[in-house]
C-alpha cells in the first residue's frame, strides 16, 4: 500500500462518521429489485414492469404531497410578483435537475422580462453536468461561495434539493441563503426526518432550523441500491418543477396536473424499450459506440441520463476534446443543429454556460474545460479521428409538438406526450431513459442483484457506499473485517483499478486473495 493511499484512507477515516449513511432509506436495497441484474439478462419484460411500477409509486407519493407543492407554488408566486428571482441548486443528480428546471423555464418563457427570473447552479458549475468534479459536494463553504457568485440577494428565493438530505454543498448554500434573504429558503429531500437527524448532524441542523422551509419527499429505497438518480431525483424534479410552472395557477390546477400525470404513466405501455435495450447493449458488446442524437428541446434530459451512467456504473465519462488521447465514452450526446461547442451548449441550456474559475481547483470547472465537451455537429468526425476503426451508431430521440420519436437501428417508436407543460414530457422521458440505461447496464453486468458494485468512489459519501458494498459481499463469503481495514484496502485499490472497472469487486478480490 502506498504512502499516498494510507494518507488518503486515514484522512477519510478522521471524518468518516459524518458520511456513514447506510441506515438512510435512500441507501437501502429495494426488495422488489433483488434479482434485477438477472432479470435484465433473462427476462426484460419483467424487469421493465418492475421499474415502471416503482416510478408509478413515486408519482403516487408525489400526489400525496399536493398540499406542500401548492404551498411552495404560492411562495414562488409571491416572489416573482414582488420582482425577485427564483434560484434552484443541487449537487450531482439534483444539480442536473436544477439546471433542467431553468432550461425548461427558458423554453417556455422567451420574453426578456420573465426568462431570466429563474436561475440555477450546481456543485462545480455547468461543467459538472457532464463530468462529476471529485469531492466538490463535500464542502458546505463551496455552496455558500457559489450562491454569492450567482448574485443571490435579499428577497430572492432559494430552492435547494438533496436526494439524501445530507449533501454538504446544498446544505451550505441553503444555510447561507438564510443569512442573505428574508425569503425563507426551501430544502427538498427524500429521507425521514427522524432518521436523518440521527445519522447526520448537518441534516439535523437544517431540519430543526425554523428559518428553512422543508419538504420531505421520501419515496423509499432506490431501484438500484443508492442510485438516487432514479426515483428520488424524479420526485424532486416533479415537485419543484410543478410548483414553478404552475406558479400563476390555482391549487386545483396543480392537483389536476398531477392526477393527469399519474393516469398517463399508469396506463402507458413502456415495453417498447425492450428492443432498444437489447440493441444498445449488443452494440456495446460488439465493441461499437453510440451517439444519442437529439435537439434543444429534449437535450437536457438526454444528456442527464447519459452522463449519469459514468459515476453510477464506472464507465469512461464523456471525453474532452482538450485532453490528449482520452478514453472514449461508450455513448455521447450529438446535437447536429449546433455548428460548434459554444452553440451546442447554448442550445442545450437556453443560455450561455456558467463556469467556475477559482484558481484553487486548477481549471477543472473552467470555461476551457466546458467547451472541450463538444457535442455539436463536429462530434462524429472528432470521435472518428480519435479512434479511426470505431463504429458509431445513432440513437435518435427527438421531439415534435405531440410527442417523442425513438429511432435506433431498425427500431422505431413514437410516444405521444399530450402535456401542455413540457416538464411532464421530460419527466416521462427521464423515467424511460432511467429504466433503459439501468437495464442496458444490467445486461453488461455493471451491477449485481440490485447492488451498485461499479459505483465510482469519487466523494466521501460514495467512499462510504463502496466500503459498505465490499463489506456486504465479503459477509456473504463469510469474511468479516473492521470498517477501518476495509477503508485502507479500498484506497489501495482505488490507486490500482482502471477507471472503467469496479473498485468494489477489485477490493473484494484482493481481500479474498490475502485472507485465504
Amino acid at each position: 500500500m502506498t504512502d499516498n493511499a494510507v494518507k488518503r484512507a486515514d484522512k477519510f477515516l478522521s471524518i468518516a462518521d459524518q458520511f456513514k449513511l447506510g441506515r438512510l432509506v435512500t441507501e437501502q436495497p429495494h426488495p422488489a429489485t433483488n434479482n434485477l441484474s438477472s432479470l435484465a439478462a433473462d427476462n426484460l419484460p419483467e424487469a421493465i414492469s418492475i421499474l415502471k411500477e416503482l416510478d408509478r409509486q413515486t408519482i403516487e407519493v408525489l400526489s400525496e404531497k399536493k398540499k406542500q407543492i401548492c404551498y411552495l407554488k404560492n411562495i414562488i408566486h409571491d416572489t416573482i410578483k414582488s420582482g425577485n428571482n427564483i434560484y434552484f441548486c443541487g449537487c450531482g443528480a439534483t444539480g442536473r435537475l436544477s439546471l433542467t428546471i431553468e432550461t425548461l423555464w427558458r423554453q417556455v418563457n422567451s420574453k426578456d422580462n420573465i426568462k431570466d427570473r429563474v436561475f440555477s447552479f450546481m456543485a462545480g458549475g455547468d461543467v459538472a453536468l457532464i463530468r462529476s468534479i471529485e469531492n466538490f459536494e463535500d464542502f458546505p463553504n463551496y455552496g455558500a461561495r457559489q450562491i454569492h457568485e450567482a448574485g443571490f440577494k435579499d428577497g430572492v428565493l432559494l430552492i435547494g434539493s438533496s436526494e439524501g438530505g445530507e449533501t454538504p454543498f446544498v446544505i451550505g448554500a441553503v444555510e447561507e441563503a438564510v443569512q442573505i434573504s428574508n425569503n425563507k429558503p426551501f430544502f427538498l429531500y427524500c429521507n425521514p426526518d427522524d432518521l436523518l437527524c440521527e445519522v447526520a448532524e448537518r441534516s439535523r441542523l437544517v431540519i430543526e432550523n425554523p428559518g428553512i422551509e422543508k419538504i420531505n419527499l421520501t419515496v423509499g429505497p432506490m431501484a438500484v441500491t443508492g442510485s438516487t438518480r432514479m426515483q428520488a431525483s424524479t420526485i424532486l424534479l416533479a415537485a419543484a418543477g410543478i410548483a414553478l410552472f404552475y406558479y400563476n395557477e390555482n391549487d386545483k390546477s396543480i392537483e389536476e396536473a398531477i392526477d393527469h400525470f399519474y393516469e398517463y404513466w399508469d396506463s402507458l405501455d413502456i415495453q417498447f424499450i425492450e428492443r432498444f435495450i437489447v440493441q444498445e447493449s449488443q452494440y456495446y458488446k460488439d465493441g461499437d459506440y453510440l451517439l444519442y442524437e437529439t435537439d434543444g428541446q429534449l437535450g437536457i434530459t438526454v444528456i442527464t441520463d447519459t452522463t449519469e451512467r459514468s459515476p453510477t456504473f464506472s464507465l469512461f465519462p464523456f471525453e474532452n476534446a482538450n485532453e490528449t488521447d482520452p478514453d472514449l465514452s461508450l455513448c455521447y450526446l450529438f446535437m447536429p443543429d449546433a455548428l460548434d461547442s459554444e452553440r451546442a451548449w447554448e442550445n442545450l441550456l437556453g443560455r450561455t454556460a456558467r463556469t467556475i474559475e477559482w484558481p484553487e481547483i486548477d481549471g477543472i470547472a473552467s470555461r476551457e474545460q466546458l467547451i472541450g465537451f463538444d457535442f455539436s455537429a463536429k462530434v462524429i468526425n472528432r470521435r472518428k479521428l480519435l479512434y479511426k476503426s470505431i463504429r458509431q451508431h445513432r440513437f435518435k430521440i427527438q421531439s415534435d409538438q405531440e410527442g417523442i420519436n425513438f429511432i435506433l437501428g431498425n427500431y422505431r417508436h413514437y410516444l405521444p406526450a399530450p402535456f401542455t407543460v413540457p416538464l411532464f414530457s421530460h419527466l416521462i422521458l427521464k423515467m424511460i431513459l432511467n429504466s433503459l440505461s439501468t437495464l442496458v447496464m444490467g445486461r453488461l453486468r455493471r451491477y449485481e442483484s440490485n447492488v451498485m458494485t461499479y459505483v465510482r468512489a469519487s466523494n466521501n459519501k460514495l467512499i462510504d457506499r463502496a466500503i459498505r458494498y465490499v463489506d456486504l459481499i465479503l459477509k456473504n463469503k463469510n469474511i468479516e473485517l473492521p470498517f477501518n481495514t476495509l477503508a485502507h484496502y479500498l484506497y489501495e485499490m482505488i490507486e490500482r483499478t482502471p477507471a472503467d472497472q469496479s473498485v468494489v469487486l477489485a477490493t473484494v478480490m484482493e481481500i479474498e486473495k490475502r485472507n485465504t
